[in-house]
């Protein structure tokens, strides 16, 4: 066995335990009332192949030949058999029952945590894996899990207790046609081992290729329209067969040894069984071994009992490494980072008090204050949120080796409006979202209100700020719901005039339910632009200090960007605002502009000043040189 197998077994194993401990540990009870219930159930089961040896031997041979046969106790001995056989049917209902319960239960409690720590993880992790990858986690990887609880697991623990009990009783009943069970027991195992490792390997494969396919699916249904306005049909199911074409081949091969498993365990169990009836026939014409008539009847039954569990191990096998393969992405998920968040500054509601010292206070005055404890004495001071945001020396990469924002050193006092322009990869939306702290800088710092932003804590720093992005993201609910996802406490007063302040309240009125017009699909029922004007709204009723607006009036037509526009000076009165537009007309109004290329500032000044350089800003302007 290669390191790399031997890693692979041992993160396999760890895998398992931790999944069991899901089981064990949240059904404790439970799970030892199943266990119970199998022991009754599988002794159950091998008590009436044992009885055929004592119906045989003890009642219904002494039978034969008499006369006036008494049958009292053969009905007696008939009755508890079926008692114990009754018996065996509660104990298999009940611990079948009570599995469903476990495996939802526990299907309920990964899910749970997956999308509790889901919420927890990084812009970072979004930006590596595909939403269609992270579907598939919840979607077909706990799946296989739900089939393993269900079904695998006690198929498992109810074979390897028939498989000792009724080893224990075949060696009981005769010695010599136990070996013979053990040698063809180790031929079936050889055989179990080559082709469930080969199974196995493909079903892996499987779940991986099958997450693949759903993510190449899931982006393909978001950009239907792409597809078809540039006639990309052909190529996506040239790309989608190469995909498909994995997935089968992975498939195929894993379902072939899983197919192939069945029969081969069967026929290996078959000729036991042919072979051990021929034994015991040799045994009991020699009189070799006490071999008697009810002896082989009873041990031919339990060389069925003896090959059937190994044969149910081994068709439960790929269930088991599907739902460990599928367990361990969902484990990987959990075990992911965490966004990291060390503020310890936080956004309180605050008033002056009569000396004119900022103090905490409950209710809402419409005024916020930073609360700074100080570890070193204790103390704790109040700084008034006024959106004063600074970059010093500020550089950053996604990446170590590849930095995207070089020594970047600039301004926003409160009320003012920068605008950033550059062609696309300039690093106009990077530094908005290091003002979300979406990312960390690697070298300077940002301060806002002169408190460094790594200082407070990240809920009450995008509290904030609002922020209007170029894809506009609508959710299931109606228009007032989304609307008031940027203050889930706002009024419907609150609501409307955020709507009118956007201008989205005219076309809104205009809808059959109004503000309770019901929206699905990201809101398609809607046109790009009042998806846009309901973004707009969303922004306007968190009534932030501080607002990053990224090309948030790009799908907006001219005209309508007009009247927009307006109620954009509305919403930027008195904020410090932070504007991305390739619309350099939408700027010309900002307290400055900053020119970025390759990562770096090579421009700064308002309109009229850059207008006068005759630089790049001019030259962008005047339509010398377009955006790319």
């Amino acid at each position: 066995m290669n390191k790399k197998q031997g890693n692979g077994s041992k993160n396999t194993l760890k895998t398992a335990k931790r999944l069991l401990k899901y089981v064990t540990g949240t059904y404790k009870v439970e799970f030892i009332i199943v266990f119970v219930c199998i022991i009754v159930s599988s002794i159950a089961t091998i008590s009436v192949s044992l009885s055929m040896k004592f119906l045989l031997d003890d009642y219904i041979m002494p039978l034969i030949g008499n006369a006036n046969p008494n049958f009292a106790e053969l009905y007696k001995a008939l009755a508890v058999l079926a008692s114990i056989f009754i018996l065996g049917i509660i104990a298999s209902f009940l611990y079948s029952r009570l599995m469903v319960k476990i495996g939802q239960g526990v299907l309920k409690r990964v899910r749970d945590e997956m999308f509790e720590h889901m919420q927890t993880l990084p812009i970072r992790y979004f930006d590596q894996n595909t939403n269609g990858s992270i579907m598939s986690l919840y979607t077909n990887d706990t799946d296989t899990l739900r089939q393993m609880i269900n079904q695998s697991i006690p198929q498992v623990l109810m074979s390897a207790i028939t498989i000792i009990v009724t080893f224990i009783a075949m060696l009981i009943l005769s010695p010599l046609l136990t070996i013979l069970a053990v040698i063809m027991i180790f031929v079936m195992f050889l055989v179990a081992r080559k082709l469930g490792g080969n199974s196995g390997k493909y079903f892996i494969r499987q779940q991986l290729d099958l997450a693949d396919v759903t993510g190449f699916v899931e982006e393909r249904m978001n950009g239907q329209r792409v597809i078809k306005v540039f006639n990309h049909e052909k190529k996506s199911e040239e790309e989608f067969d190469e995909l498909n074409e994995k997935l089968y081949t992975s498939s195929s091969k894993a379902h072939t040894f899983a197919s192939i498993m069945g029969p081969v365990m069967g026929n290996i169990g078959n000729v036991q069984f042919v072979l051990t009836a021929v034994l015991g026939g040799i045994l009991l014409i020699t009189g070799v071994g006490g071999i008697t008539i009810g002896t082989i009847a009873s041990y031919l039954q339990f060389t069925k009992s003896f090959t059937q569990p190994f044969m149910q191990v081994a068709q439960q096998f790929n269930s088991i490494i599907m739902a460990l393969a599928g367990a361990e992405r969902i484990f990987k998920m959990i075990d992911e980072q965490p966004e990291v968040d060390d503020g310890y500054v936080t956004l309180v509601n605050a008033k002056k008090d009569k000396n004119g010292n900022i103090i905490e206070c409950k209710e809402r005055t419409g005024m916020w204050a930073w609360k700074h404890p100080h570890q070193a004495d204790g103390s704790v001071s109040y700084t008034q949120l006024k959106g004063d945001v600074r970059f010093y020396d500020m550089s950053f990469g996604y990446t170590d080796d590849k930095m995207v924002l070089h020594d970047i050193t600039l301004y926003a006092k409160p009320g003012q409006k920068l605008a950033f322009v550059g062609s696309t990869g300039a690093g106009k939306t990077t530094i908005t979202n290091l003002i979300n702290r979406f990312y960390d800088v690697q070298d300077g710092k940002i301060r806002y209100d002169d408190i460094n932003i790594n200082k407070i804590k990240k809920a009450d720093l995008r509290r904030s700020l609002g922020i209007v992005l170029q894809d506009t993201h609508l959710f299931t609910g109606t228009i007032m719901e989304n609307i008031r996802y940027g203050k889930l406490d706002a009024t419907d007063e609150e609501v409307y005039e955020a709507a009118r302040l956007a201008y989205a309240d005219q076309f809104i009125q205009r809808l059959p339910d109004g503000y309770n017009t019901m929206l699905t699909g990201d809101g398609e029922e809607l046109s790009q632009g009042q998806r846009q004007l309901l973004a707009i709204a969303r922004a306007a009723v968190a009534n932030p200090p501080v607002l990053i607006l990224d090309e948030a009036t790009s799908s907006i037509d001219t005209r309508t960007e007009s009247i927009v526009q307006k109620g954009m000076d509305n919403l930027m009165k008195g904020r410090t605002v932070f504007v991305i537009a390739h619309r350099l007309s939408t700027i010309r109004n900002s307290d400055a502009i900053i020119v970025l290329e390759h990562g770096r500032i090579i421009e700064r000044g308002t309109h009229e000043d850059l207008i006068k350089e005759k630089g790049t800003y001019y030259q962008l302007y005047t339509g010398k040189l377009e955006l790319s």
